[in-house]
């Protein structure tokens, strides 16, 4: 779901950090994935914020979007524009469906009945759909988890960000600071209204008219207050900035539940504070530090590389330890932690070699394409 730096920047100066964080980000997101199974429910995951990345990962992308385009508009058509979104975005989009292709039938389970009740034509279907990025209707649900895209799960978030890319594209990127400023405003009070009435903001990823409106709410705010924050923030020179950064994005998305079952509404209220208010100023700082030593330089370029491939390619690996939790009850998190390890690393090392061997050289031969 996130844009990358790396090519969208070419003639201007570049945020290091930046890319740095969304690839912290991204990890944080591997391991709320691998703890989610282990809990009974939103109380009790480990890492209980970490689907808040995927909000942080909106607010860097449209900061990213008026960085990049906003200048641009004058020799640029929609065209133009939508070559270079996909260009950046299909090919992973497209492998991270593969996989998950490729490893549905062998995740049977006991929280899947259905996967083994799915004809292959039906599969194939489902697999076509997702090559779009358009939602899977409910009655092409193959998983059993209503989920829009059930061979790969964090397509939805994908979806959204091209929603987003389009209204910047067509409408928004027209609007004046004052008339951004207006939009942001009702965007974060919406906001926090769905954070505190319903305790969180987690959902989007199910085609219905109440998930829908969770992602669109999901959406508008961190998008577009990142572009408006691209338009009037005016960085300083902050020390350790990349340091600070991560720490304080990793404090958010680790943070336990608040409020417990009984005052679901300050947990709303402390998501509601973090992406209207802290993940802005995160990204704020992030802009601020012009890195120096070259260590700093190599770790954020490599984080900022892997980031967007690690979202897509993770969930199909992920599967695979669902299946085997569900299919031995009672596992603790003490038993599990091997394989969960497993899965980490081997998301970021499949991550890294589709970067080289699939994304890298399917973005450049694109380009020639495309134009």
């Amino acid at each position: 779901m996130r844009t990358s730096l790396n090519t969208e920047l070419i003639t201007k100066p570049h945020y290091p950090i930046l890319d740095g964080l969304r690839g912290i980000a991204a990890i944080i997101v591997v391991t709320f994935h691998l703890t989610e199974p282990l809990g009974t429910g939103h109380l009790d995951i480990l890492v209980n914020h970490g689907y808040l990345a995927v909000d942080f990962f909106f607010l860097l992308s449209g900061f990213v979007m008026g960085y990049a385009y906003d200048d641009k508009w004058p020799k640029m058509t929609f065209g133009d524009f939508m070559k270079r979104r996909l260009e950046r975005l299909q090919p992973m989009v497209i492998l991270g469906m593969t996989l998950g292709a490729i490893g549905f039938y062998f995740t049977d389970s006991t929280i899947w009945p259905l996967i083994h009740t799915i004809p292959l034509w039906k599969m194939l279907l489902v697999l076509l759909i997702g090559y779009t990025i358009l939602p899977v209707p409910l009655s092409l649900d193959i998983r059993g988890w209503q989920e829009m895209h059930p061979l790969n799960s964090v397509g939805w978030s994908l979806f959204f960000e091209y929603i987003a890319n389009i209204l910047y594209a067509v409408w928004i990127r027209k609007f004046s600071k004052n008339a951004l400023s207006i939009l942001v405003v009702i965007a974060a009070i919406a906001l926090a209204y769905l954070a505190i009435t319903n305790g969180d903001v987690s959902g989007g990823w199910t085609l219905n008219v109440e998930q829908v409106k969770v992602g669109i709410v999901r959406t508008m705010y961190p998008f577009f207050a990142g572009l408006l924050l691209s338009r009037v923030a005016k960085p300083t020179r902050i020390k350790n900035a990349f340091l600070w950064c991560s720490v304080l994005i990793a404090i958010v998305l680790y943070m336990p539940r608040i409020g417990g079952g009984e005052h679901f509404w300050m947990n709303g209220i402390y998501e509601s504070v973090c992406i209207i208010f802290i993940f802005p100023l995160i990204v704020y700082l992030g802009s601020s530090e012009i890195i120096k030593g070259n260590a700093e330089k190599r770790i954020c370029k490599f984080l900022g590389d892997i980031s967007y491939p690690l979202y897509l390619v993770h969930y199909p690996l992920v599967y695979f330890y669902v299946a085997w939790i569900s299919n031995h009850k009672g596992t603790t998190i003490v038993q599990a932690w091997p394989y969960a390890l497993l899965i980490l690393t081997g998301s970021i090392i499949l991550a890294y070699a589709t970067l080289k061997w699939y994304d890298q050289p399917i973005r450049k031969w694109l380009r020639k394409k495309l134009g």
